[in-house]
């Protein structure tokens, strides 16, 4: 407590020594204290250090004091609870008894406390029955269990606490303890029973608000949004009365903001609440329109402040209440969270009135709200997209710039969110309109917008659509990077960028007219107020040397990256956001200019090695201090909390940290063996981030990069460029990524990084090889496994959740899409298999049996097309990679392989032909009993009237490919006389260029050994044959290998001197001309 350091450090030296030698002692002076202090502050500080020293800390001192001492801080505590009147330290002395009891009471440690508080419960002090409910709404959170017995004593206090005659404390503490009580019982009839207490609990908040309580009842609202983020179906008998009091206070202009706002959260969170209540928000009548009308009113909260006009930054908000922010943000999560079906029809009766209205601001509103929703209804907006952007671009001509703005920031939202299909649709109206934007010189926020959509539309747009528009659009950007306002110029810079990116080589054209401007920029802008433009300017001189291409870069390239050494050897601010756009430009100048990069990587490497370390800024406060974490305004520190401690993160160092890590990624992905000097430094630095629970994109940069290091390695060792490494050095370096990275995924909570980790380990497997050993082997099936359940559980519980009574067809398009992300985890799992078995071959057969168990139930006909499929490719790979040590598994699998033939999904069909063609190739006398039943499975895909279609045609190549397969090693089990002509009535083959290098080749070897059955009686065949070979030839290196071409040609050859001249020209005439002209210019070489 003292403001002296060095007091407070010598206190806590002591205080540590006291724990450890007298820790008796010290519990009963701090008790003693807690009691009878007259120092309001000391009695507060004793509470948070007799619970922390006797439940929290790392060395509890509860089990360590003797019985009496135990016995008397029992008796104090109870003593305090009935005694202290200060409201503060009744809520931190309530904590500590709650902590301690959750630690003892299920050993009955402490039996007289429960008896105490039913006591206090129901005694004539209010403050008491308050001590009491807070004691019990916290040990509801930590023991729920223990007091289910008192289940029925417990509901009768709580329905007498929450009526009418209790004081609004006491009624706040009942809510908060019945909220606990109804989110600790699992059991649905437990919870029944405190149905009854919903509406006293409403009546809390509706008469603090009555008798104008708002802070009480903003504590009330805080409560409810608890309970109605954690167990949304308790309101669900009912929701009508409380949603519709909900937008009561809403809508009440009468109340404080603050109020209004948790009133709207509340509702916003039910709807959120998709994973307990699927879809009943949706069934609710005319809530949805009420509510968005709501916040559509809110977004009229704005005023044309002058300051917006002229600021200095594009993140200006000058002008925006917090009614506006709030109305923005759950414009965006209501969409999102109920979708377009239920969303757009609202957003369409509303909007219109707000259109045409004469006031600015609701014009304005109209704008937000579609760029706001576009997100969550992306699919349903995609359709009409006909009538939404000629709506938009409309407001370009708004007569208030503040609208005009707001149009083209529906433009950029809608941009990102619906493309492609909006820059493929919308193209020739939205970038004229766009460029025509950037005239509004008037309005410099307004130019520099229309800037930065160009920057969305570019992103999703291909080079074949930007080229029309190219030369208006960078002489436009040209002439604002002249003449504009800095943020006018910042945003000219940032889309030069993004157009010369999308544009690729194309923007070759303009080089020599942006480069001059650029270098201009980045050497004169060297003032404080500059830095982001300096920034900017190396953004897009990057950019534009990337797309261009070396050749044409490398002259300035010198010169540019001569300026970023300078900078990056002078002292920058830490807030500079030179520091992060120069780790981003110096990897794009890598990936540029490849192995020339590698003399600039000294200087390179050490800046960017201690922005990867940089150490997470965190504070961490008690959730209950009354101190924020961080006084100042900075938007850079964002709070979570989790149990009783506030936990307050810097973003911006942590997005560098990412950056540094994304950008060592990049290093050793371009510059492979040339990254082998760096690589045991990064990988000590990246191997522990797999594990960087702070931030996602540092997570997924270390996953990311483990592979390029191991392929670094590798390629080094191969060409003698590894410091006099070898092997042993590869195997170090797997030695320690695998066993990091299978604990990494074991800990994953998010399954797109699961599914990262799983395409790592795949690669990581595929350069390690054969250097893994038996045990690390072992590591990664049990790591599959693991995988495959949690992600089978996940699955399960959507499954339940498709029972709720609310369920719908738009919960069940989400929970597709939820399931569409398993279905990649199950592809990758497939592929990590896949690697293993080819990597291992037979000696991999013992885990793939302990993995049958996990793999057999994706057969089943209730799992998805897609686990079908790859369960039949891990099968596939088992056959074709460990041959007759596979053939024990053919009556199992055959079985599946046969139906999935005729599945009515045309990957599940491919899959299961090619397996049927590995089993006809190494299934000898296994396989040959089923030849017949495969013949007629493959001849219904092959017959099939739609066989050749584009969604077909693979399966139907990997059939032809399997009949080919059946004739050269099953002949003697086939009429060969009708099969072989049949395989070669369907050549050549054209989807699967794999098989169908395989099928020509196989082709070719039958007629060079005059197969009888392919020439066909008095050699019919061959103008067939010759048909075929013209026509793969003419595909070039597409449908054969250079050896088979070469091998046809001579065929041919030999063909012209055999075959009669009229059959020779005959099988000419039925050619294409394209064709007719290959063969005549082969055969007259």
């Amino acid at each position: 407590m003292s403001p002296n350091n060095d007091q407070r450090s010598h206190a806590e030296s002591l205080f540590n020594l006291c724990k450890q030698h007298q820790p008796d002692a010290l519990s009963l002076k701090l008790a003693s204290l807690l009691q009878s202090s007259p120092n309001t502050e000391a009695r507060a500080m004793a509470a948070i250090l007799l619970r922390k020293q006797l439940t929290r800390d790392d060395s509890c001192l509860w089990p360590l004091v003797s019985p009496s001492t135990q016995a008397s801080i029992k008796s104090i505590l109870v003593a305090s609870v009935q005694r202290e009147e200060v409201k503060s330290i009744i809520k931190k002395l309530c904590d500590t008894v709650s902590e301690l009891a959750a630690l003892i009471l299920p050993d009955d440690g402490w039996p007289e406390l429960l008896p105490f508080m039913f006591q206090c419960v129901t005694s004539d002090s209010p403050r008491m029955r308050e001590s009491a409910l807070l004691i019990f709404a916290q040990l509801a959170q930590y023991i729920g269990d223990s007091l289910i017995p008192h289940l029925g004593t417990l509901h009768s206090v709580l329905f007498q606490c929450l009526g009418g005659g209790s004081t609004p404390e006491v009624r706040i503490a009942a809510l908060s303890a019945s909220i606990n009580f109804i989110q600790c019982l699992t059991n649905a009839s437990d919870r029944d029973r405190f149905q009854d207490l919903l509406p006293s609990m409403i009546r809390t908040l509706t008469e603090a608000l009555n008798s104008g309580q708002e802070a009480t009842a903003q504590e009330a609202l805080e409560l409810l949004i608890d309970l109605a983020g954690s167990e949304p179906r308790f309101l669900r008998r009912q929701l009508v009365d409380i949603v519709g009091a909900m937008l009561q206070i809403a809508e009440a202009s009468s109340l404080e903001e603050g109020t209004r706002h948790l009133a709207i959260e509340f509702v916003i969170t039910l709807a959120e609440a998709r994973e307990r209540a699927p879809g009943m928000m949706r069934k609710l009548p005319q809530f949805i329109h009420r509510l968005f009308a709501i916040l559509m009113n809110m977004l009229l909260d704005i005023e044309d402040d002058p300051k917006w006009h002229n600021a200095d930054t594009e993140d200006d908000d000058a002008g925006e209440s917090s009614n506006y922010s709030v109305g923005q943000e759950c414009l965006d999560r209501l969409s999102i969270s109920l979708g377009g079906n239920t969303i757009v029809p609202v957003a369409s009766e509303l909007l219109p009135a707000y259109l045409a209205a004469p006031e600015w601001q609701k014009r304005h509103a109209a704008m937000i709200c579609l760029a706001q929703i576009a997100e969550g209804c992306s699919k349903v907006m995609t359709k009409s997209l006909e009538q939404v952007v000629p709506m938009i671009l409309n407001s370009f001509h708004d007569s208030h710039p503040r609208v005009r703005w707001a149009a083209i920031n529906a433009i950029g939202q809608l941009s990102t969110d619906l493309g492609p299909d909006l820059q493929t649709q919308f193209h020739s109206l939205v970038l004229p309109a766009l460029a025509s934007a950037m005239d509004d010189f008037q309005n410099p926020r307004v130019q520099a917008h229309a800037a930065s959509a160009v920057l969305n539309f570019s992103e999703s747009c291909t080079p074949e659509i930007l080229t029309p528009y190219l030369d208006g659009i960078v002489h436009k950007l040209l002439v604002l990077l002249q003449a504009g306002k800095q943020m006018v110029q910042e945003g000219a810079l940032t889309a030069l960028a993004s157009v010369a990116d999308s544009s690729q080589e194309l923007f070759q054209k303009y080089y020599s007219s942006v480069m001059p401007y650029l270098k201009v920029i980045l050497i004169n802008a060297t003032d404080k107020s500059n830095r982001m433009l300096r920034a900017k300017s190396m953004e897009c001189i990057s950019l534009v040397g990337m797309a261009v291409g070396k050749e044409k870069f490398k002259d300035d390239a010198k010169e540019v990256m001569d300026v970023l050494m300078k900078l990056q050897g002078s002292q920058l601010e830490a807030d500079d956001p030179t520091t992060s756009y120069m780790l981003q430009a110096w990897a794009r100048l890598c990936k540029c200019l490849g192995q020339d990069f590698l003399p600039y990587m000294q200087f390179v490497m050490p800046p960017l090695l201690l922005s990867a370390q940089l150490k997470p800024d965190v504070t961490i406060t008690s959730a209950d201090s009354d101190a924020d974490i961080d006084d100042s305004d900075d938007e850079s520190i964002e709070t979570i909390t989790l149990g009783d401690k506030r936990i307050g993160i810097k973003t911006s160092v942590l997005e560098e940290k990412a950056t540094a890590c994304n950008m060592l990624c990049c290093y050793a992905d371009e510059l492979k063996e040339g990254f082998f000097p760096w690589i045991d430094q990064v990988a000590t630095i990246l191997v522990p981030l797999l594990k960087f629970y702070f931030h996602e994109e540092v997570r997924k940069a270390a996953v990311s990069a483990l592979p390029e290091l191991l392929r670094s390695a590798k390629l080094a060792i191969e060409k003698g460029q590894a410091q006099g490494r070898n092997e042993s050095y590869l195997k170090q370096l797997t030695d320690y990524i695998i066993p990091a990275l299978l604990e990494a995924l074991h800990k994953e909570p998010e399954v797109d990084i699961c599914a990262s980790m799983l395409d790592t380990l795949n690669e990581c497997i595929q350069i390690s090889g054969q250097l893994l050993d038996e045990g690390q082997v072992r590591s990664i099936v049990d790591e599959i496994k693991q995988v495959i359940t949690a992600s089978s559980s996940r699955m399960k519980e959507r499954e339940e959740r498709t029972k709720a009574e609310d369920f719908d067809a738009e919960e069940r398009e989400l929970l597709k899409e939820e399931n569409e992300q398993e279905e990649e985890l199950f592809d990758l799992i497939g592929d990590c298999l896949g690697t293993l078995i080819k990597t291992f071959k037979a000696s991999f057969l013992p885990f793939f049996d302990e993995l049958c168990p996990y793999l057999r139930p994706m057969w089943g006909k209730d799992k998805t097309a897609e686990e079908r499929r790859i369960a039949i490719c891990i099968f596939d790979d088992v056959v074709e990679q460990c041959r007759e040590a596979a053939l024990r598994y053919y009556d199992t699998y055959l079985p599946f392989l046969l139906a999935a033939c005729n599945d009515e999904n045309a990957d599940i069909r491919q899959a299961a032909v090619y397996g049927l063609g590995v089993c006809a190739e190494y299934g000898g006398s296994v396989f040959r009993p089923l030849v017949g039943e495969a013949l007629s499975r493959l001849s219904a895909v092959i017959r099939h009237p739609n066989a050749r279609q584009a969604e077909n045609v693979m399966a139907y190549d990997n059939a032809v490919s399997a009949l080919g397969k059946i004739c050269q090693f099953h002949r003697d089990s086939i009429n060969a006389t009708q099969v072989v002509p049949l395989w070669l009535n369907c050549l050549p083959i054209k989807g699967d260029l794999i098989e169908a290098k395989v099928v020509h080749e196989q082709l070719c070897s039958m007629v060079e050994r005059s197969d009888n059955e392919i020439l066909g009686p008095n050699h019919q065949y061959l103008p067939k044959i010759v048909a075929v070979f013209a026509e793969v030839l003419c595909a070039g290196k597409d449908l054969a290998t250079e050896q088979t071409a070469s091998r046809m040609i001579n065929l041919l050859r030999q063909l012209q001197q055999t075959l009669p001249p009229s059959t020779l020209a005959s099988t000419l005439s039925s050619l294409q001309p394209q064709q007719q002209l290959a063969l005549q210019s082969i055969l007259s070489l």
